[in-house]
């Protein structure tokens, strides 16, 4: 037997493989911690307006999120176009299956080049597990996201459901679950930010969606926050949709926004 091939040799290599991706996780956490918190969402159904946007919007916001509407109507090559921009992509597909298959998919989504990408909670230990480690193992380690509780869901839709717990209950029990599995961001509502800062790890990233800047509609959305409220909860992210997509003039939505931001820290 070799010297390279003795177990003590195979421990090495592994603890080294494993320091490499942590290193590569530490390093995207700390670029995204030095951010613009604004995610724009581009929930549009096509490349032509979700380009438009990106090239306006790319200079005020931190990233762009892209979901199942736009990826399955263009592919990933969308993903490739809108990272061309300079911004940071968080690719929305909230994968929930067995754990290889998810594992798979994280890989797959890795080799796009994206930052953040969503994974359901509700798929238990090892799916989690399993998604984290497709990261780790990746050349850009994207910063996997466990989805709590979907911000248009109440009490109600959770009982109808056989769930018996209330939105902020399950958030936190989801929420624990996924960090003990070795995720380091979560998706949840901004009225679950500071509970969940009361029993996570600090360095937990929150990505909220359910921001209504102060006098917009607040649609199909249950729980929600104006941008300024988010961020003094804890929030580290706000996902921002039809406030600023739909609005007449995109980028003076979100300069708005970033004012109202600024204004709030003074």
């Amino acid at each position: 037997m070799t010297a390279a091939s003795t177990p003590a040799a195979h421990r090495a290599n592994a603890k080294q493989a494993n320091s490499c991706s942590t290193a590569r996780a530490d390093a995207n956490l700390r670029a995204l911690n030095n951010h613009n918190p604004i995610i724009a969402a581009l929930d549009v159904p096509d490349a032509a307006r979700a380009l438009a946007l990106a090239e306006q919007l790319a200079p005020a916001v931190g990233a762009f999120k892209i979901g199942k509407e736009l990826f399955v109507a263009e592919g990933p090559d969308i993903v490739r176009r809108v990272r061309d921009t300079g911004a940071a992509v968080f690719l929305d597909l909230k994968f929930h299956d067995i754990p290889n298959t998810v594992a798979k998919a994280v890989a797959s989504a890795a080799r796009l080049d994206v930052q953040m990408l969503t994974v359901h909670a509700s798929g238990g230990t090892e799916m989690l597990r399993a998604a984290q480690a497709a990261a780790d193992d990746a050349e850009n380690t994207p910063l996997i996201l466990g989805v709590t509780v979907l911000t248009s869901m109440n009490e109600a839709d959770l009982t109808e459901i056989g769930i018996q717990k209330n939105p902020a209950q399950q958030v936190q029990h989801l929420a624990t679950l996924a960090t003990a599995a070795g995720l380091k961001g979560l998706v949840c509502s901004p009225k679950e930010i500071i509970p969940l800062r009361a029993i996570l790890p600090p360095e937990t990233q929150l990505i909220t969606p359910g921001i209504r800047p102060a006098g917009t509609d607040t649609g199909d959305q249950k729980r929600v926050l104006t941008p300024p409220q988010a961020i003094e909860a804890g929030a580290s992210w706000l996902v921002i949709g039809r406030p600023i997509c739909a609005a007449e003039n995109p980028r003076a939505a979100t300069e708005a926004i970033l004012d109202s931001l600024a204004g709030s820290a003074k």
